[in-house]
């Protein structure tokens, strides 16, 4: 039976004066919100919006202090529901979770059972950090992608922000499925990278930003998986194959989007939103099992940065400034739990 502690570490952060305090502090388990299933944090991971929480005008955090940490993976101390016994392993994302209550960035976290997924066999802890919220957001996108008809027959799929967590997983997903996958980055190393596990060609930032007069261009893509928004967004819907799909998540290319009508009308493609936060919890452990076997990404491990939580600020630095690249893992014991 393990011992649960009366104080453990966590990385706070706390807004006051229009300014936000963050680092390492000590809480007790009375700290935590209510919920029916205390978790053991193995591994939480660094999304961007996880770094939006820890400043000043990120318009994230709903509480304050708050423990941010949108993911978290671990094992079950304590559970006052019957679905959910101890000692299982689990991943828990989304809902409120390091937004409107404590998350993943401390050694110990407590959630309501029902957003708690037990992990399909052959995914541990760390995998499921590694693939977290972005990874499942991608595997989301492909999902969808593929029930609308996308398959590896179809032709070239292009994946935005493939730097990025979701982009970047979407691209080992459609590649372990047997897809053409194009990859969109700015960064030379990443392109590198990306050529050596089979991407077939690389876009610019540029290539998907410029801005077009023409409604409608040449058919190039029969689907595409979009993080980015914007400009890019615009881009693939006048270049999508008819009947093509563009499956979107993101925004930081900025929330306004400059289209017509025509690429709907003229070419019947859709543009389908991916929500990952508020998705049932019968979906997510559905989707989840999937991850594990059908939508599992290629090479999953590779490109991982791992930091503790006092390693955590340079982390968050990192991906405010568009610096990181591949995902960064947070082990907030300080080491990986058996």
């Amino acid at each position: 039976m393990t011992t649960i502690p009366d104080r453990f570490r966590a990385f706070v952060a706390e807004g006051a004066g229009g300014t936000v305090s963050r680092g390492t502090r000590t809480l007790a388990v009375d700290d935590l919100p209510g919920g029916e299933v205390l978790v053991r944090v193995a591994w939480s991971d660094v999304n961007y919006k996880d770094a939006l929480a820890t400043i000043a005008g990120g318009k994230v955090a709903r509480i304050s202090p708050l423990v941010p940490g949108i993911d978290l993976a671990g094992t079950v101390v304590a559970s006052d529901d019957p679905r959910v016994v101890v000692g299982a392993e689990v991943v828990a994302h989304g809902y409120e979770i390091g937004v409107s209550r404590h998350g993943g960035f401390a050694e110990y976290a407590r959630v309501p059972a029902g957003w708690v997924v037990p992990l399909p066999a052959g995914l541990g802890a760390r995998e499921a950090a590694i693939i977290g919220t972005a990874g499942y957001t991608a595997a989301t996108s492909i999902a969808r992608l593929e029930e609308r008809g996308l398959a590896p027959g179809s032709g070239p799929v292009l994946v935005t922000g493939a730097s990025g967590g979701v982009g970047g997983t979407a691209v080992r997903i459609l590649l372990a499925r047997g897809y053409e996958v194009w990859g969109v980055t700015g960064k030379p190393t990443v392109a590198e990278r990306l050529r050596s596990l089979g991407v077939a060609g690389i876009l610019s930032r540029d290539d998907v930003a410029a801005e077009s007069a023409k409604p409608l261009e040449s058919e190039r893509w029969a689907g595409a998986v979009d993080c980015v928004g914007g400009a890019a967004l615009a881009y693939i819907l006048r270049t999508l194959r008819y009947r093509g799909a563009v499956a979107a998540s993101g925004n930081t290319g900025g929330p306004g989007l400059t289209t017509t009508v025509f690429p709907f009308i003229l070419r019947g493609v859709a543009l389908l939103g991916i929500d990952s936060a508020g998705v049932p919890i019968d979906e997510r452990r559905a989707l989840w099992g999937r991850i594990a076997t059908d939508l599992r990404p290629l090479a999953l491990g590779d490109d991982v940065t791992e930091v503790d939580l006092d390693g955590l600020e340079p982390a968050l630095d990192a991906i405010l400034a568009g610096r990181a690249e591949g995902r960064w893992l947070v082990r907030p014991g300080g080491r990986a739990y058996p």
